[in-house]
This record gives structure tokens, sequence and C-alpha cells, in this order.
């Protein structure tokens, strides 16, 4: 009798609990500083909830091939904490009062410190990840960095604007499903992986990255404040553009198309409501456009590791996916 397709959360959680445990210690140790307001900042930043998916990630890739060294843990740190240095920078560019339920640390630290504790926290993350003394491994997050605040400054050009469904899809590769192929190939290096295996893997973590963040624009729209920890539309108010507003854009009346613009352009539910947008993605099926093409993306990052055999971490890799598509926050 064959195994199960998927396993789930739990027994991921099961698989990697002792991981986890040494990545939180890795974590903790790698954001003290002799400035005071760095280490406070840190540490505010590693107890803010996060679901540290992107670590797993690298770490479930690295045990596929039967990975046995001390570089997963520390690359695992190395990803979160890139992670946590862009969730500082966006939270000051974007002004947001709210993370995750609590104050952002903007507001506790003001924009100044904040954008220095995010420059140092990049700076920590490569100084590990040399530990590794792997070149293809300091490209690899060269790039991503690159690729990373080139989205940001794309992103904040558009601000306001209309932008086309191949101008999201490039954004949202670059703010986030990057980072995840980029877990998937460090922990395809770090295994020794064939070329073959490596790309399979990149691109699973393309399209699971791609599913997430399509996922995560759709909830920012619909779900409520307790559930994001940050405003309703908090998209809308920043002046951005994402799928299900795209697809209404493409299919709706000029009326129609006037307040949605009046919102991007506004930045704000100046005379239009929240429940009115809705109203207008729900009659095109704009939200369940946006929440079909998330499920294709994820669809296709189980496809592309088909091949691998049979086990515990590429079932835990399959239901991956199926978690990204159907949480609720």
């Amino acid at each position: 009798m064959s195994a199960p397709a998927t396993i789930n959360g739990k027994e991921i959680f099961d698989l990697l609990r002792d991981e986890l445990v040494q990545l939180e210690s890795e974590f903790g140790r790698d954001t003290v500083s002799r400035v005071r307001a760095i280490t406070e900042i840190g540490e505010y930043l590693r107890h803010g909830g996060g679901k540290r998916i992107r670590p797993a990630l690298l770490l479930l890739a690295a045990k596929l091939f039967h990975y046995q060294g001390r570089g997963a843990v520390r690359l695992g740190a190395v990803v979160e904490i890139i992670h946590t240095a862009t969730l500082v920078h966006d939270d000051i560019i974007d002004d947001a009062k709210t993370r995750r339920g609590r104050p952002a640390a903007n507001t506790q630290w003001g924009n100044s410190k904040c954008v220095l504790a995010g420059d140092w926290l990049y700076m920590q993350a490569f100084k590990i990840a040399v530990q590794e003394r792997n070149f293809r491994i300091l490209d690899t997050l060269i790039e991503l960095t690159q690729q990373m605040v080139e989205g940001e400054l794309l992103q904040m050009e558009t601000l306001g604007k209309l932008i086309t469904l191949e101008d999201y899809f490039d954004l949202i590769y670059r703010k986030t499903a990057c980072l995840f192929s980029v877990c998937m190939r460090l922990g395809a290096i770090l295994g020794e992986a064939t070329s073959a295996q490596e790309t399979a893997l990149v691109n699973y973590g393309h399209d699971l990255g791609m599913a997430f963040q399509i996922v995560d624009d759709v909830l920012d729209l619909t779900a409520s404040e307790n559930v994001l920890g940050k405003p309703v539309a908090s998209d809308l108010r920043e002046g951005k553009a994402t799928m299900a507003v795209i697809h209404a854009l493409e299919r709706c009346t000029g009326e129609e198309r006037s307040k949605i613009e009046t919102v991007l352009r506004n930045r704000a539910f100046n005379g239009v409501t929240h429940a009115e947008i809705l109203e207008i993605l729900e009659r095109y099926g704009s939200l369940e456009a946006a929440s079909a093409r998330a499920a294709q993306y994820a669809e296709s990052a189980r496809k592309s590791i088909c091949t691998f055999p049979d086990s515990e971490i590429k079932r835990a890799l399959l239901w991956a996916p199926e978690f990204v598509v159907a949480r609720e926050s």
C-alpha cells in the first residue's frame, strides 16, 4: 500500500522540531549587537510571530538529499534575518503602524533607527553566510537582495498607478517568490543536488512563493483586521494594485473603474468605501480569479517535485502548497 500523498503541519513540525529549535537559538544569537537599539529591535522582530515558512523550506530541501551538516540551520537563520530586514524596511516605506497584530517597529524606535537596524540585519546575514565558504551561496544571496530591492523600488514607482498583470507578477516575484525559490536553491546547494534537481526545487519555490503572495493579497482585501494583524485593504490604501483589482479594472464599467482609481490615486477610502470596492470585485469574480491563479501556481509547485522519490520530506513539500492556498492569515 502506497504512502499518503501529503502529511499535515504538525507532522512537518515534528520532522523539523530539532532544527527549528536550533534555528531560533541561532536567530537570537545572530541579532545581538553591542548597540542596544539593534538588539532591542532584533528581539522585538524575532518575537513577532512569523511562521518561519522560509527557513522550513530550506531545511526540507536540504533534508531531501539527506544533508546532515550545520549549514542548513545557519542558512535558515540567514534567510529569516533577510526576510525580517525586508519587513523593517517595508514598514518604513509604507508608513505602517502595525505588523502581525503589534505596533510596527518603526512606531516604537522611529524610522531612522529602524532603517539602520534593517541595514545591520542585511549585513549580519551575509556575515553568517560567509561561514559556509561557498561562493555559489553568496552569489545566490547577493542576487536575491538585488532582486528584492529592485522590486521595492519598482513598486514605489507604480504606487497609485494602474499596472498590468505582467507587471504585478514581476513585482510579487521580486518581493516574495524570489526568496522562496532561493530557500529551495540553498537547500539544494547544501545537499549537492544535480542541476536538474536544483532546477526542479527552484521552480517549486517560485510557484509556491507566487501562490503565497497572491493569497496574501486576496486576504488583505477579505480578511478581518483581527485576523490580518493590520488594517484591512492596506494594499489599496497604499496605492498598490493587486491581482483581484487588476482583474476587475479590465472588466468593470467606467464608473466602477473611477471608484477604484480614486482609492488608488488618493491612497485612502475618501468618498469610496471598502465595501463598495469589494462589491465590484465580487461582481466580476475577481477574488475568485485571483484565488484560482494561486491554486494553479500551487499545483504547478507540486508537479515540480513529482519525480523525486517518495519520502516524508517529499510529502511535507507536497503539503506546503495546500497550506498556502488554504490559509486564512
